[in-house]
């Protein structure tokens, strides 16, 4: 696990990532980077998808699981699980065994590998809605930060009549922020200045 490089107790950090050492690393060196990697951005499509309904912290406490269960996140090789992944995934309780959510994952790496046999990507796809670079927002408290936005609305519909599933605008949303789309860190946090920077 990646070190923060803040003091556990730092006061200004966001604070929806609380104590726990797994999010308060995630916060501190993930969240709200900007992220080009086409394998990193279906990762966080996948596990977008399987948090719907449920924390954030849950679903990051299962990454690793995730990435064993669901080979690194290889779009090509989950395009071409069947009956048989699926009911080893459904029998892997280091992941969340929710039928449709694993129907959505595999379905969605198959939506991945039609747009890369049409020419495109997901980083090209994604980061078009933010005009391709990322938007600072100066929010000075959680009460502001929003679940949904207009690009994530629009996002949200492209991908889903690309034949993307579970992608609706707040779990869309959800991987803006992660993905680092929009920097949603708050104005006192330390990561806000730095990814602005």
């Amino acid at each position: 696990m990646v070190q923060s490089k803040y003091s556990a107790g730092a006061t200004a950090r966001c604070p929806w990532c609380g104590d726990d050492p797994l999010y308060v690393a995630y916060h501190d060196t993930e969240w709200g980077v900007p992220c080009h990697d086409e394998r990193t951005l279906f990762e966080f499509l996948i596990l977008e998808g399987a948090q719907a309904g449920l924390s954030w912290i849950t679903i990051l406490r299962k990454r690793e699981n995730y990435r064993r269960a669901f080979d690194n996140f290889d779009a090509g090789k989950i395009a071409r699980y069947g009956e048989r992944d699926v009911a080893r995934l459904l029998g892997d309780a280091g992941i969340v065994r929710n039928r449709l959510k694993i129907a959505a994952s595999i379905g969605n790496a198959r939506a991945t590998l039609d747009l890369y046999q049409q020419g495109g990507s997901l980083d090209r796809l994604l980061w078009q809605f933010v005009d391709g670079r990322p938007r600072t927002n100066r929010w000075r408290s959680l009460s502001e930060v929003p679940a949904i936005t207009p690009e994530a609305e629009a996002l949200s519909k492209e991908l889903k009549r690309r034949g993307f599933r579970f992608i609706g605008p707040t779990v869309i949303y959800a991987h803006m922020q992660a993905t680092g789309m929009v920097n949603d860190h708050l104005v006192s946090c330390p990561r806000h200045a730095e990814l602005e920077g």
